[in-house]
């Protein structure tokens, strides 16, 4: 069975929060467990984190997704910041991400005051657990969407999270958007980053793909793993409108043979790679129009 690196990050009352491998955050003594909580998920924003478990008001288990990443993490967010100034501190250091004409931005940046002529921008509110852009597969679907054109397309993105690609698709003209997760915070973080981006029109739905079929779409996006992209292949394809295009990613170098094999009745119009992660673009045979 699939084990994840962790780290241990405990919020101590004599103003001190640390991890039982040293790693280390300083924070006033007054600081709510909410309030903890907030501070050590922004400051992990950047890292490739698969999942976040809250044994206590006071403590978080932070999984990473391999050894290197959590190590990452140890190494960078160490030594601890010095004052009660953390919390500007960890917000500080989230920028925004620049994907050809996207920028994906907190709502706190330059880019967020001041709007790029010409570039589309997606305010995404921080949180852990949901895409912001700063994840390599966000932006590998982020590009790749664009090389898809989706004005006046139809969209649907499986396992939304954020909702950021389906934001960002509906901000490039997409019509309809419909972002699809069945984890119910999911939406609802997806919900609140709506609200940050008025021009965006997309429907968010609570749903298993397995049992939940929003229709078809000229696009669909599925940022997941490996093996989900594998074990979903047949509820994906079938959401690919005639001459569609899916867009996949999540998954390793090494997994691309058994992905593409998984869907035999398209072909890859496109691939992209950053680092180890891998996006690629699937046609359904016909006119793309």
């Amino acid at each position: 069975m699939r084990t994840w690196p962790a780290l241990l990050v405990e919020n101590r009352t004599a103003g001190k929060t640390q991890t039982r491998s040293g790693f280390q955050f300083l924070h006033s003594e007054n600081q709510t467990g909410s309030e903890f909580s907030d501070l050590v998920q922004a400051a992990l924003v950047d890292f490739d984190v698969t999942a976040i478990d809250e044994p206590s008001p006071d403590s978080l288990r932070v999984f990473f997704h391999d050894a290197a990443e959590r190590d990452r993490a140890l190494i960078e967010l160490t030594p601890a910041f010095p004052d009660e100034d953390w919390a500007a501190r960890s917000q500080a250091h989230l920028t925004a991400v620049h994907v050809d004409r996207i920028v994906v931005t907190p709502p706190w940046t330059p880019e967020f005051t001041n709007r790029i002529p010409g570039v589309t921008t997606v305010v995404i509110q921080p949180s852990m657990g949901f895409g912001t852009g700063h994840h390599a597969t966000t932006r590998l679907c982020l590009a790749a969407l664009q090389r898809a054109n989706p004005r006046g397309r139809s969209v649907i993105d499986v396992g939304t999270g954020s909702g950021v690609l389906a934001i960002a698709a509906s901000l490039l003209g997409a019509t309809p958007a419909i972002g699809l997760d069945d984890d119910a915070d999911a939406i609802q973080s997806a919900r609140e980053n709506l609200e940050l981006n008025p021009d965006a029109r997309v429907d968010l739905r609570v749903g298993d793909l397995r049992t939940s079929v929003p229709g078809v779409a000229d696009i669909v996006l599925a940022n997941l793993t490996g093996t989900l992209l594998v074990q979903a292949a047949s509820h994906l394809e079938a959401l690919v409108a005639p001459a569609g295009r899916l867009i996949l990613s999540g998954l390793l170098d090494q997994e691309e043979p058994a992905v593409t094999g998984a869907f035999p009745a398209l072909s890859v119009l496109d691939r992209a790679r950053e680092e180890e992660w891998v996006c690629l673009q699937l046609a359904r045979p016909g006119v793309f129009e």
